[in-house]
């Protein structure tokens, strides 16, 4: 689930320039390859995609409802069913159920696999369309750790990301129980 920069868009690029201080566009592509690295970061400390986006998960075939990794889910588009030989297909709309329930979790189930062994599905997940519309104390977060990032990447004895950032995401950490 790799963010694409076009996802973060030039506006969370000059806000991430903002905050470390730096006015040229030199450091551009390190800027937003840190940037990058906090929302993953942010992402799987909270336990949730900050920044919607499409996702393909391959599953095995099952009539039990299993949970799709990424959340919160917005929409489920499409199931594909892979053969163990030959050419994957389209399962049919009454071949699987599919569901999103309050919390945000996609679920599916496979009815009628035909020569399926595996699935993937197809879905879109993410809390916000933009970097813009990220909840302020997350992108706040995101913000401190790409400059931790940035005035520590020769640093070889950096003790880790400040304490802070925790303390901006975990409100906002979703953890499951087995």
């Amino acid at each position: 689930m790799l963010i694409d920069p076009l996802i973060i868009g030039a506006d969370g690029v000059d806000e991430a320039k903002t905050y470390v201080r730096i006015e040229s566009d030199e450091e551009d592509g390190l800027i937003s390859a840190l940037l990058a690295t906090a929302i993953r970061h942010c992402e799987g400390f909270t336990g949730q995609l900050q920044i919607a986006r499409g996702v393909v998960e391959r599953l095995p075939v099952s009539a039990a409802w299993q949970r799709l990794s990424a959340t919160p889910v917005q929409s489920i588009t499409g199931v594909t069913g892979i053969p163990a030989e030959g050419a994957s297909f389209a399962l049919p709309i009454t071949g699987y159920a599919i569901d999103i329930d309050g919390a945000g979790d996609g679920w599916v189930r496979v009815t009628q696999p035909g020569a399926a062994g595996r699935i993937d599905v197809a879905f879109t997940a993410g809390a916000a369309s933009s970097w813009g519309a990220i909840s302020d104390p997350l992108r706040h977060g995101i913000l401190r750790l790409t400059a931790h990032l940035h005035a520590n990447r020769d640093n070889v004895s950096d003790a880790g990301p400040p304490a802070a950032v925790a303390a901006l995401w975990r409100p906002w950490r979703r953890m499951q129980l087995s």
